[in-house]
This record gives structure tokens, sequence and C-alpha cells, in this order.
């Protein structure tokens, strides 16, 4: 079996989260649920959200598909990256990934990895826009420069 190190891409997301699988989250199968892992992986996105639109009033838009690539198990360490993609005028695109930790391999493996939309709400549960201060000159590049300050 090849490494599954994560490449050079996947080393400039940023650490979020680490959840721990617990039995309660176990199926049938002994794997953890889907619905739970994308439960992980949306609250990670969200706090990453929020972080960098400096407000914790995001929600969810849209999730696009997630592929399975490796089961969890019982007691597996489970961390969660982020990379921010694109911001609009209301809106950040984060790629969200999940990678299982080995200890004794010292290796995180890929487990599975979607793009999520986050919206920045008012009090009224509307789009709202993102500070302009943000956005301005918000390209690719100045995300990442904003996502180091992590």
């Amino acid at each position: 079996m090849g490494q599954a190190k994560p490449s050079a891409k996947h080393l400039a997301m940023h650490y979020v989260a680490t959840k721990i699988c617990q039995a309660s989250e176990i199926g049938y199968n002994g794997n953890l649920f889907g619905g739970t892992m994308l439960s992980w992986l949306d609250e990670a996105g969200a706090a990453f959200a929020g972080y960098l639109c400096r407000t914790p009033n995001m929600v969810t838009l849209k999730m696009n598909e997630v592929l399975f690539k490796r089961p969890v198990k019982i007691g597996h360490h489970v961390r969660i990256y982020a990379k921010a993609v694109h911001m609009g005028t209301s809106s950040l695109s984060v790629r969200v990934e999940a990678r299982r930790f080995d200890f004794q391999k010292d290796l995180e493996e890929i487990v599975c990895s979607t793009q999520v939309v986050y919206v920045k709400i008012d009090a009224q549960g509307r789009a709202a826009p993102i500070d302009q201060h943000l956005r301005d000159g918000m390209e690719l590049r100045s995300i990442n420069e904003l996502s180091h300050r992590l």
C-alpha cells in the first residue's frame, strides 16, 4: 500500500479541530456514521469561516459532494483542516478536509473532503454583507494571507 501523506497542497490547509470517534457514533458495520462526519466538517468549517469573517453569524448554504475514502473506527483521532477558497459579498467558500491520524506511523490519511459555502446573516436571518474592509482586495492571495493569521 502506498503512503497516504497529504500533498504539499493539502499541507497549506489550516488545522481547525480534532475529533475522537466514540462508540456512540458507530454504525452497524463498525464505522463512524457518515452524517456524524458531515456534522464535524460543517462545524469546523463554520468556525473557520466565522473567524475569517469576524462574526459568529455564519450559516451553511451548500455542501458539495463528499467522497468517503477511508473508514473511521472507535478511538481514531480525526483532524479537520480548512482553507478559504473564495469570498463573495456575503459568502465564504471553504475547502474542508478530515484526516485520520495514525500515532504509530506518525501519518495522516485523508478520510474525506468537500467544499462548503457559508453565508453571513443578520439578526433576522437574512444574508448580510461581510465587512467591506475584509472584502477589499480579497483575492485568493489575500485570503491566504488572512488565513495565515490563525
